[in-house]
């Protein structure tokens, strides 16, 4: 891939991850204003959580990290790439129908193992009937993550980077007819909301999920077919091809499971804390923004493209394509990063507070927010280290790196927990996520010159800081100012598109007068 191809792919996927972004948090603000922090919010984001949780496992982790540069190689040198594609996915259709019946069957333990806090409550419940509804979303998700990746490594990303928008517009549908549906009368947003409303609104949201998955699987099936890709169904076959991803992906399944588990330690320890489930839930979702843009634009673009350089001997390629998406990530999430720690209590009161949003939620949620802040280069720098790893089919030593940083965050959240309370959750993931790059880069000095840093980047990134902490300043202080208009209902969201205005401005401004990037490069791959 051409560097100007692979900079338009990384506009593509970004584009089209920021829609997404921004249609979920249309979503999330419509769930927080309908069911704020309460009991059928934290048990539908359980519910939710757990099918994400093992497509991250099955499809986005292990298989595609291990089945994106086999597949890119064998598409470069004209050996079989469809064939098998095919047969990788009939082998996903039949191990994870059977994943997908055991685990409706034993849902009670699956959100006993995410949420023992619940048990004992009516949380507990309702999240094992909606996690039976949700569950079913792990073998659409996974199928379509397969067509995606195939997708990507043939230089077509529109398909596979729209699909997750069309997830959100299903949910939001779903919302809308929930509401209707459980409304008595004619209450505003925020006013008269009950139980009854509440659970009409969350059985919605549970059945929106498989729906999701089953349109987001149409939707790249339908690009793969006019790719020139079939996957119809036939026996599948286990080929010399599918038994080496089987043994290249287990070390990988092993470092995804390590990184659920990470997952899996902060939700059991909000679980003990009312209202702490939902609180990094929402939190969660103003960081994912910065890192879906970036991080997984960079991550799905950069893995192929490394894949095919290294296989055709190119270290040069590979040496730039690496320095220039570690430069692009943190030029774009280092500024997001200081501005989530300087106004999360502005960004969470004007996006989520209203309804049954209460502010002593917006503060709980803006602590974590912060926190999370703290983390975003570090999840961001992950998407650029990993593929130098996975590119070379070495997918043992980020699992062994994997298990290193789930040691940090079980210390630090759960023992901090019953000291510090819930936000015990979001610094070991912080923390966690900071030794994680640690470990991936120093594992990285063996490589060779494909993974070395450039002079361009090296001389960037102490001046990218540089801009981005002037940025915080300015927006810290402007944020005081405008206190009153952020807290005004009618103009609040006007007033926080000013106040991002300013960061904005203000960053590339002084970005430009620092040398930590030139305007014109952002210009070109915007048109590009």
């Amino acid at each position: 891939m051409k560097p100007i191809s692979l900079i338009r792919g990384f506009v593509t996927v970004g584009l089209w991850t920021m829609l997404s972004r921004v249609l979920g948090f249309v979503r999330d603000i419509m769930i927080a204003a309908y069911l704020g922090a309460g009991p059928i919010a934290e048990a539908f984001l359980v519910a939710f959580s757990l099918p994400n949780m093992f497509r991250r496992f099955f499809a986005e982790g292990a298989f595609n990290m291990a089945f994106i540069p086999m597949f890119s190689k064998k598409l470069e040198a004209g050996e079989g790439a469809e064939d098998f594609a095919h047969d990788a996915f009939m082998g996903m259709v039949v191990l994870l129908s059977v994943f997908t019946a055991i685990g409706v069957i034993f849902m009670p333990g699956l959100v006993w193992l995410m949420a023992s806090g619940f048990a004992g409550d009516e949380r507990f419940d309702l999240a094992v009937e909606y996690g039976r509804l949700a569950f079913p979303y792990i073998l659409f998700i996974s199928l379509a993550a397969l067509m995606s990746g195939v997708l990507n490594a043939s230089g077509r990303f529109l398909a596979a980077a729209a699909a997750p928008a069309l997830l959100n517009i299903i949910f939001i549908l779903a919302v809308l007819i929930g509401a209707a549906l459980g409304r008595p009368g004619s209450d505003a947003l925020g006013m008269g909301i009950d139980e009854a409303l509440g659970l009409k609104v969350g059985d919605s949201l549970a059945l929106a999920v498989p729906l999701g998955g089953i349109g987001q699987l149409g939707l790249v099936w339908w690009a793969a077919s006019r790719a020139g890709y079939s996957f119809r169904p036939r026996w599948p076959r286990m080929t010399p091809d599918l038994k080496r991803l089987a043994i290249i992906a287990a070390p990988a399944a092993l470092a995804g499971g390590v990184v659920q588990i990470n997952l899996l330690i902060g939700r059991q320890v909000a679980s003990f804390f009312d209202g702490a489930v939902a609180w990094l839930s929402y939190a969660d979702r103003l960081y994912q923004l910065p890192l879906g843009v970036v991080g997984i634009a960079v991550g799905v673009v950069l893995l192929p493209d490394l894949s095919r350089r290294l296989g055709a001997g190119d270290t040069v390629g590979g040496r730039d394509a690496f320095n220039r998406a570690a430069e692009l990530s943190l030029a774009l999430t280092i500024p997001a990063a200081v501005a989530l720690v300087a106004i999360p209590v502005p960004l969470v009161s004007v996006l989520f507070q209203r309804g049954a949003f209460a502010s002593d939620d917006t503060m709980a949620t803006a602590l974590a927010v912060a926190v999370y802040g703290l983390g975003l280069p570090a999840f961001v720098l992950q998407k650029a280290l990993q593929p130098l790893f996975f590119a070379r089919e070495d997918t043992r030593r980020p699992f062994y790196f994997a298990v290193a940083a789930m040691v940090i965050n079980a210390g630090v959240a759960v023992g901090l927990s019953p000291v510090i309370g819930f936000i015990a959750a979001a610094i070991g993931t912080t923390l966690a996520g900071w030794g994680m790059v640690v470990l991936l880069w120093i594992g990285s000095r063996n490589m060779g010159d494909a993974a070395k840093t450039d002079s361009r980047l090296r001389q960037r990134i102490w001046r990218i800081v540089a801009a981005s902490l002037v940025m915080g300043g300015v927006l810290w202080l402007a944020s005081a100012a405008m206190t009153s208009l952020l807290g005004a209902p009618t103009i609040r969201y006007a007033a926080l598109a000013v106040l991002v205005g300013i960061g904005v401005v203000t960053y590339f401004g002084v970005g430009q007068l620092f040398g930590a990037f030139k305007l014109s490069e952002f210009r070109r791959a915007l048109r590009r």
